[in-house]
C-alpha cells in the first residue's frame, strides 16, 4: 500500500511539474496562500475567487494545491495574479505525513510572493505564526516576500478590531488586518499585495517593432506602464516587468544599442592608441639609429 501511494504521489508531482510550466509561461506572478491550519486560507482564496475549494474547520482540509487566476480589484502593478491555497502547517509535522504534503510544499517554494493568513481571534496566533515561519525555513522558502494577513477580525471585539487593524497598518512589513467573511480590509489587501508585487519587477525600456504587438500586449498584462509612444520604427514601453519578461525582451532594449556603440568606439579607440603607441616607437628606433 505504502508503494501505491508513493506512486501516486509522485504521479500528481508530475501533473504539478506540468501546471506550473504552463503557469510560468503566462508570465504571472504566483501568490501563495500559507499559515497554521484553520487561519482562514480557503475562505480568503473563496472571497477573492468564488472558486468553491472547500473551507471547513478541519485539519488538512485542503490537501491538494489549488490554483485560481484572478483579477484583483484596483490592483495597478499586476492586473491579474495565480492566488494558489496550500495545506494548513502545524507543529511539527510527522516525518511520514512530509511525502503527502510534498506537492503543496513545492507550490510554496515555487511562489513568488507568499501571503501568510493568520487566525488574529486565537489565543496562541503569535505561536502559530513562528510555527509557520519554521516551516518556510525548512523548505528554504523563508526569504520569499510575505504580506501578513491578520485575518478573522470579524471573531474580534469592535475596538480590537480597529485597534489591530492600525497597528498592522503602522508595521514596517506588509501587514494588513481583514475578514475574509465580511470583506473587511480587503482594498488594504490588495494595496499591500500591490507594495509587495512592486519589489519583484525590474525597470525595463524597450523599443519593439510593430510585427511584435504580442510582446507589447504582454507587458501592459503583467508589467506596470509607466511610458508608452507609438513612434515611425516601432512602440516605445518604459516599464517595470518581472524578471523573465525582462530577459525575453533584452534583445529590443534600447539602452543595449547604445552600450554596443560605446563597446565599439572605446574597441577602436584602442586601436587606435596601440597603432599610436607602435608608430612613435618606431620613431624613437629610427632615431636612435
Amino acid at each position: 500500500r505504502i508503494i501505491v501511494l508513493k506512486r501516486k504521489i509522485d504521479s500528481v508531482q508530475k501533473q504539478r511539474n506540468i501546471h506550473r510550466k504552463g503557469r510560468s509561461n503566462l508570465g504571472l506572478p504566483v501568490l501563495a496562500l500559507v499559515g497554521y491550519t484553520n487561519a482562514g486560507k480557503s475562505t480568503l482564496l473563496n472571497y477573492l475567487t468564488r472558486a468553491g475549494v472547500m473551507a471547513e474547520n478541519i485539519l488538512f482540509a485542503t490537501l491538494d494545491p489549488t490554483t485560481r487566476k484572478v483579477k484583483l480589484p484596483g490592483l495597478k502593478t499586476h492586473p491579474e495574479v495565480l492566488l494558489t491555497d496550500t495545506v494548513g502547517f502545524i507543529q511539527k509535522l510527522p516525518t511520514q505525513l512530509v511525502a503527502a504534503f510534498r506537492a503543496t510544499l513545492e507550490e510554496v517554494q515555487e511562489a513568488d510572493v507568499l501571503v501568510h493568513v493568520i487566525d488574529s481571534s486565537s489565543d496562541v496566533w503569535e505561536n502559530q505564526e513562528r510555527a509557520v515561519k519554521q516551516v518556510l525555513a525548512e523548505i528554504d522558502s523563508g526569504d520569499k516576500p510575505v504580506v501578513r494577513v491578520l485575518n478573522k477580525i470579524d471573531l474580534l471585539e469592535a475596538d480590537a478590531a480597529e485597534d489591530l487593524q492600525y497597528e498592522a497598518a503602522m508595521m514596517s512589513d506588509h501587514s494588513v488586518a481583514i475578514s475574509s467573511v465580511t470583506g473587511e480590509g480587503m482594498v488594504d489587501l490588495v494595496s499591500t499585495i500591490e507594495d509587495a508585487l512592486m519589489g519583484l519587477l525590474v525597470p525595463i525600456e524597450v523599443l519593439l517593432p510593430y510585427t511584435n504587438g504580442k510582446e507589447v500586449n504582454m507587458v501592459q498584462e503583467v508589467g506596470h506602464v509607466e511610458e508608452i509612444d507609438y513612434r515611425d520604427d516601432g512602440t516605445y514601453i518604459l516599464a517595470r516587468v518581472p524578471q523573465a519578461i525582462a530577459n525575453r525582451l533584452q534583445p529590443f532594449d534600447v539602452n543595449q544599442e547604445v552600450e554596443e556603440a560605446n563597446a565599439s568606439k572605446d574597441e577602436i579607440d584602442w586601436v587606435a592608441i596601440g597603432r599610436g603607441r607602435h608608430a612613435k616607437k618606431e620613431t624613437e628606433d629610427v632615431q636612435e639609429f
